[in-house]
């Protein structure tokens, strides 16, 4: 069974922050655990180098759109080696040619469900998007009212087909709050939308709609368009898209219906599979605000992860936020996390155990029984990275608590007891692989005796 997980590709209006890292970090782990479990997997990233608010910021900064773009694109692409990334694709909507090449015949199979309408409304520059009430949930910043003829789309017609996919499960959206709002949403009654702009407002960027030059294809339809497009037309495709297989979306909450309903729709207007899970994840916050580039209180992950290392930021953005709840970053609850889990926890119980066995000569790991591997493999089929870490914990609180009741340091045969907790460390480094992966390789050397026992993890508080 295949398994095709992608990130919702961000503006390049500006260089990512730590709310990027998150999602890109979660969708790392779910490729790197499949990867472990032995199955073929695609993970696809990229940037969404087409929106209207790529050409508006690089107005204010009095630079050239494709020069701009590719700037802040390359900022994304390099996020790979400090986070530790293993995405096997990389999609720039502005430049890559199966993207606009993809779009283009997407848009062509879906030509009956299109008609051109006049509408006026107000319109969030923010989110890209037509509002239904008169103030953005999203964007603190005024709407702006625009009149404009534009290709609509029969979204209308395809309300019974979203709600049963949703309601059956076929679609399944993780957590199921999530599931729950847009499954309102449809049962509210879908409106047809639209699916173009002009190519004047654009100053000509964007993919021109075929066969209507003066148009351009809308960003949010041009942008979901590339989990498909960037597998061609060819073996990839039928591989990771019209097989069997699992094709799963990890995105954040603001764009959910975007995902779930939108997307949905052009795949069934086009003819095309829908993807198996939405799994959906809520926004980092800094003081209580969303973290976001229009705010000013942006994290940069690079940075961070330059001083306290990868694993004590992967980890915390797997372990502190917790499903439909908005968690607050500061670099005190970074430190204490790493310190408690890493150096105290799972470094400290191997080191421990280590220390111990080489006392005693040659101590073999027994193999244990676990049910660490079916914990976690449960925890993220739903995207709950916080019941996933606490099971690798909850395993070395195993291993500590075999220690502390057996207390092999005073036994005449203490062999036995050891053997069992190196085999409860190397579960424990064998399953950590997708979330640390250069740490948990560090412990894996140490298990196999590539030097003294020694900090994996250090503390990273005085």
């Amino acid at each position: 069974m295949t398994f095709y997980v992608t990130t919702a590709i961000p503006y390049v209006n500006a260089p990512p922050h730590l709310g990027h890292a998150l999602e890109l970090v979660q969708a790392d782990v779910l490729a790197r655990h499949r990867r472990l479990r032995g199955e073929p997997v695609r993970f696809l990233t990229g940037t969404d180098d087409n929106a209207l608010k790529n050409v508006t910021a690089a107005r204010a900064a009095g630079a050239e759109v494709g020069a701009f773009v590719r700037a802040n694109a390359d900022r994304f692409a390099a996020l790979r080696e400090p986070l530790e990334l293993s995405f096997d694709d990389f999609i720039r909507t502005g430049s890559d040619p199966r993207h606009a090449r993809g779009v283009a015949a997407l848009w062509r199979r879906s030509a009956p469900d299109f008609y051109r309408h006049g509408y006026t409304g107000l319109y969030c520059a923010g989110c890209e998007q037509f509002l239904d009430g008169d103030r953005c949930e999203e964007h603190p910043a005024a709407p702006e009212r625009v009149a404009e003829t534009n290709w609509f789309f029969r979204l209308s017609r395809y309300q019974a087909a979203i709600r049963d996919a949703l309601e059956s499960g076929r679609v399944r959206v993780e957590p199921p709050a999530r599931r729950n709002e847009v499954l309102a949403f449809v049962r509210s009654g879908l409106r047809d939308i639209s699916v173009s702009r002009p190519a004047a407002r654009a100053d000509g960027w964007g993919i021109p709609v075929p066969g209507d030059p003066d148009q351009v294809v809308y960003v949010w339809w041009d942008a979901l368009a590339n989990y498909v497009t960037a597998l061609g037309d060819g073996d990839d495709l039928r591989t990771w898209w019209l097989g069997a297989g699992e094709r799963v979306h990890v995105i954040g909450k603001g764009i959910v219906r975007f995902h779930a309903v939108h997307w949905l729709a052009l795949l069934l207007s086009a003819g095309l599979p829908l993807p198996t899970t939405i799994l959906v994840h809520d926004y980092l916050t800094v003081a209580g605000a969303k973290l976001a580039k229009s705010a000013g209180n942006a994290v940069d992950p690079v940075a961070l992860a330059g001083r306290y290392g990868v694993d004590a930021l992967r980890w915390w953005l797997l372990s502190e936020p917790a499903p439909a709840a908005d968690p607050d970053f500061t670099v005190g609850r970074l430190v204490a996390r790493a310190d408690r889990d890493l150096a105290n926890g799972v470094g400290n119980l191997v080191n421990r155990t280590l220390t111990l066995a080489r006392r005693q000569g040659t101590v073999r790991p027994a193999a244990v029984e676990s049910s660490l591997p079916h914990r976690i493999d449960a925890a993220l089929r739903t995207g709950d990275f916080r019941a996933a870490t606490a099971a690798l914990a909850a395993e070395v609180d195993r291993g500590n608590r075999l220690l502390d009741a057996t207390r092999p340091w005073r036994l005449a045969e203490p062999g036995p007891v050891l053997a069992e907790a190196l085999g409860i460390c190397q579960v424990l480094a064998g399953e950590l692989r997708p979330f640390l992966p250069s740490g948990a390789d560090r412990l894996r050397a140490q298990l196999r005796g590539d030097g003294p026992p020694r900090p994996v993890f250090p503390r990273l508080s005085g």
